[in-house]
């Protein structure tokens, strides 16, 4: 048969991206679907382009062995991070590092020292394993798929998306870059931060440049809670996770507002005829998460890159992709997946 086109829109989220790498390691497993874009920020943009490049490299295969590698890569350079998981964490068999001595001292000094004082030769090793990671000169030149990386403009607060032909290994380190432990990282003369504060993924650009009438979003950020935060640092927490979704619901807000219009339009006999307002016509929604799952990890867990717990995320990826695609494949170029109104409105 022929394959489904479908895009793909990856949040970032640190080291609970390894729940994305599980996700696209089983749909690139699918020869029934074929990925033509694909939208990301800090960790869902480096899992984005390391699939990418390792696709043009070997194909399906060479996408999931590039991915394994990468994330390999990226436990080892935390090998010599402070910020383990304390022995009572170990015996209790959780994943956060909140209890962990050196968590706790940066948690405290990162409110009175920025990264400008402590790392003044802006070490980032994220870079590194980019360069390792990924052959950008090839990512440039090919169109096979088409990528989204958002940034955050320190100047202007506004996002800044970086293509295929602009892809460099600054560009990526610019998309995870967070202000409390790394320096800005200048690109053309301008700052960049994380692009999760602004746009975690960027989505209308993935819309509006891609063929694909089937949007899958990969969400690791928990959008709801069911408890109320108290201690200072639960609010904290919260407000980072209300922070790094509401870039991606106000755009989907606007999907959505836009699809009720087009509706509207087309009841009262009339049609838009700008490319965008027909690719938005003609856009399914599909989100794949895993709710439960992510909501119990700690916020802390984002910055434990432990090998076993990147694999326990990967396997809890893995399932839910699994899972999703036994239930839903058939409505891929059907209809939606997702209550557009319930979900964003």
């Amino acid at each position: 048969m022929t394959p489904k086109t479908i895009d793909l829109a990856l949040q970032g989220g640190g080291a609970h991206g390894a729940f994305t790498w599980g996700v696209l390691d089983r749909l690139l497993d699918d020869e029934r679907l074929l990925i033509k874009g694909i939208s990301g920020t800090s960790a869902g943009a480096m899992n984005a382009v390391v699939l990418a490049d390792g696709y043009l490299e070997g194909g399906r295969l060479g996408a999931q062995k590039a991915l394994w590698a990468f994330w390999k890569r990226i436990s080892r350079a935390a090998d010599i991070s402070p910020l383990k998981r304390s022995p009572f964490d170990l015996f209790f068999g959780g994943w956060d590092v909140s209890h962990s001595p050196a968590y706790l001292f940066f948690d405290w000094f990162s409110r009175l020292v920025s990264p400008y004082q402590f790392n003044p030769l802006d070490f980032n090793p994220i870079r590194q394993v980019m360069q390792e990671s990924v052959d950008f000169a090839r990512v440039r030149k090919s169109r096979r798929i088409r990528l989204f990386v958002a940034a955050t403009n320190v100047y202007s607060g506004k996002v800044r998306v970086f293509r295929n032909a602009e892809l460099t290994p600054d560009a990526l380190t610019a998309s995870a870059c967070l202000p409390i432990l790394y320096q800005s990282v200048k690109l053309e003369g301008q700052p960049y931060w994380d692009g999760g504060y602004v746009a975690n993924p960027a989505i209308l650009p993935l819309i509006a440049e891609s063929e694909p009438s089937d949007l899958i979003i990969v969400q690791i950020n928990t959008s709801r809670t069911d408890r109320i935060p108290t201690t200072s640092r639960e609010i904290l927490d919260r407000i980072n996770e209300v922070t790094f979704n509401n870039s991606m619901v106000k755009e989907m807000r606007a999907v959505t507002l836009l699809k009720q219009l087009i509706r509207e339009e087309h009841a009262s006999g009339t049609a838009f005829s700008q490319p965008l307002f027909q690719q938005v016509d003609r856009l399914h929604v599909h989100r794949i998460e895993a709710l439960q799952e992510m909501s119990e990890l700690d916020v802390s867990s984002k910055l434990n890159p432990e090998w076993r717990f990147l694999i326990h995320l990967h396997q809890i990826g893995r399932r839910t992709a699994d899972a999703w695609l036994e239930q839903n494949f058939d409505a891929l170029t059907a209809r939606s997946t997702v209550d557009l109104v319930e979900a964003f409105l």
